[in-house]
């Protein structure tokens, strides 16, 4: 690129545009027309984002960002999260702003304040940014000095700002945003004006712990959400509102399916109801990797500390595993299979012609999650994954990467879930392995990803500590996305751990090793399935898939007869002969979500029938007991995909 003051701009359709003295992107959006002018948030220029200020002084590629695109979006909440903090300092002039990041669908801010924030706290916070929005006060950025830095939010007794800074790299450039009377530390970039945030709403407040360590202060941390519009906002609160009547734990206790009690926090008490729909995904699993070449294994769930310090577990990890003591040694609770199944792997020399070699284990894991973390089902402290590693040569690498991706595809339509959203994820401020081992992995996975024709997006810093991963989040009926399977390429650990097989030159070479889930963790993925069928399970996941209800006694031993004949056949049903109103019964088994409604009166002992009718109302009429079997067949083949 040509430098110089008079910048030729280049335009996402390869269209220049020529101007003789330096611009800002707000300059350019004007000269492309009055809307794009409005609606600019920010720009990417030579694929960096900045603030529509900026000012460009020589060629360049520009992006204008509006809130049509994701990054937009995320502009208008981090710019609401300054928003937040600028009115909690205008209402309660004592709190310090701590950090106020963008999350899933919004954003948080840390407060450390003399006492919780209220309900009527959060609304007085609310109207506060609205005013601030209907003043559309213009946002500006300064880059200044670290000791500079220091002393302004020293002067404005922000403690936390300057223990911020002090922890922040001496070659990192500091800017400082400000809007009015309100200023804040920020890498930006923000929206150009309050006037830009146009719906936001405050969810929540709970405690969180200084940087997350509970041996810290507890600060107020205040949730948001912000969109592009009141409509979309309008929509994401309705959907809220749905999760809220979804969340899995009240399904799990209207179905009788599993409970989590202080004596063991983060683990799960599986009731017989849950463990059917568990023991049913496990078994459609593992017939599903052995249909695919897997063998599956155990391995023990205490190790020795060296092998967990040897794999890079113990420096990258130690903070989330449990240990325990005996014999004088130390050992850990594995929090995953993977140094295991090196183990497994290294016994007996290994051809390149045994390659690939696939182990597959439901291995049971720990991990220490921060009591406030947790959440039922989706966040626990004992886990189960879907958990396997392929070890292959590198000339197989991209064979098994598709392979498995077409695998995961497939088995999530079994699940219901079409829409998969792809991430890959690179390396981490926090690794293991070299500059170029990195890049070898992240093009590797890089190429798998093109192979497999998938659209996907990179996020940099996000990989695993011994390597980048593929991430597949699906979205659910309420349009929220659940990072569930991972596709990890490891070159570091089987290295580490001295794993090698023979080549065909008769030289030692280590294997590469892809860790692959799909459903991720069990128990996450069920509560996942519950709230996306807000209990309403397919009939082959249903932990009761029918029950048999007489009208009067006189139906009784019919009805006790066709259950038996019925579990014969392998279809879970239960009987209610219970001396109730079949209406009543018909609501009590419809609330607890059971698929199919099997009802017997007079007319169908005399016929030898079934009345069918589903949870949903539907009447199926009469059936054949063997009429009723081929029919519950036919669905459970059809599993859960959408025709």
């Amino acid at each position: 690129m040509q430098s110089g003051l008079m910048p030729v701009i280049t335009l996402p359709d390869g269209s220049q545009r020529h101007f003789d003295h330096p611009i800002t992107i707000a300059d350019v959006a004007a000269s492309i027309g009055s809307g794009l002018a409005k609606a600019a948030l920010a720009g990417e220029v030579n694929g960096k984002l900045v603030d529509t200020f900026s000012l460009i002084e020589n060629d360049a590629t520009l992006r204008i960002i509006t809130d049509r695109d994701p990054e937009g979006l995320d502009i208008i909440r981090h710019s609401t999260a300054h928003l937040l903090a600028h009115a909690v300092k205008s209402l309660f002039p004592t709190a310090q702003v701590t950090i106020g990041p963008v999350i899933e669908n919004g954003f948080y801010y840390d407060f450390a304040f003399g006492r919780p924030f209220s309900t009527e706290d959060l609304e007085k916070i609310e109207a506060k940014m609205s005013e601030l929005i209907k003043q559309d006060i213009a946002v500006s950025r300064n880059v200044v000095g670290r000791d500079e830095a220091i002393a302004f939010f020293k002067g404005l007794g922000e403690e936390y700002k300057v223990k911020i800074i002090q922890d922040i790299p001496a070659t990192e450039t500091l800017t400082i945003y400000e809007q009015g009377d309100f200023a804040d530390l920020c890498r930006g970039p923000h929206v150009p004006s309050t006037g830009k945030l146009k719906a936001f709403k405050l969810t929540k407040v709970s405690g969180a712990y200084w940087r997350g360590d509970s041996n810290n202060e507890m600060l107020q941390r205040v949730y948001g959400t912000a969109w592009k519009d009141k409509k979309t906002l309008d929509e994401y609160l309705k959907n809220l509102e749905e999760a809220e009547k979804r969340d899995h734990r009240k399904i799990a206790k209207a179905m009788d399916l599993f409970h989590i009690q202080e004596e063991a926090p983060g683990m799960v008490f599986w009731h017989n109801n849950g463990w059917t729909i568990y023991q049913q995904i496990k078994r459609y699993i593992t017939e599903r990797i052995l249909e695919n070449g897997y063998a599956e294994v155990s391995t023990p769930q205490i190790v020795d500390l060296e092998l967990w310090k040897k794999s890079g577990h113990w420096a990258m990890f130690n903070e989330q595993m449990f240990t325990v003591e005996s014999d004088n040694r130390h050992y850990a609770i594995k929090p995953m299979n993977c140094p295991c199944h090196v183990q497994i792997f290294k016994q007996g020399l290994k051809s390149y012609r045994d390659l690939p070699i696939r182990l597959a284990e439901f291995g049971s894991l720990h991990r220490n999650e921060l009591s406030g973390a947790m959440h039922g089902l989706m966040r626990v402290r004992q886990l189960v994954q879907d958990d396997a590693h392929i070890f292959c040569t590198e000339d197989q690498l991209q064979e098994e990467s598709l392979k498995f991706i077409q695998l995961l595809i497939d088995v999530y339509r079994d699940f219901g879930f079409n829409d998969v959203t792809v991430r890959l994820a690179t390396r981490p401020l926090k690794r293991i392995g070299s500059d170029e081992l990195w890049d070898h992995a992240e093009n590797a996975l890089l190429e798998a990803l093109k192979k497999a024709g998938l659209t996907f997006a990179i996020f940099p810093e996000e990989g695993a500590f011994y390597g980048p991963k593929i991430e597949f989040h699906l979205k659910d009926c309420l349009n929220r996305m659940w990072q569930c399977g991972t596709l990890q390429l490891d070159y570091a650990q089987p290295a580490r751990l001295e794993a090698y097989y023979i080549a065909e030159d008769g030289s030692k070479k280590t294997p590469v090793m892809l860790h692959r889930a799909i459903l991720g963790s069990l128990e996450r993925f069920i509560g996942v399935l519950l709230e996306h069928y807000a209990g309403k399970l397919p009939l082959w996941l249903a932990p009761q898939q029918a029950v048999m209800m007489n009208i009067t006694d006189k139906q009784a031993d019919y009805v006790v007869d066709i259950t038996q004949k019925l579990k014969k056949q392998g279809v879970r049903v239960k009987s209610d002969l219970r001396n109730e109103k079949i209406g009543f019964k018909i609501r009590e088994h419809t609330l607890a979500h059971i698929p199919h409604l099997l009802i017997a009166g007079d007319r169908e002992v005399e016929s030898r029938t079934i009345s069918v009718r589903t949870m949903d109302g539907s009447d199926l009429g009469s059936m054949s007991l063997d009429q009723y079997v081929k029919f519950v067949e036919t669905e459970v083949s059809k599993r859960g995909r959408i025709e």
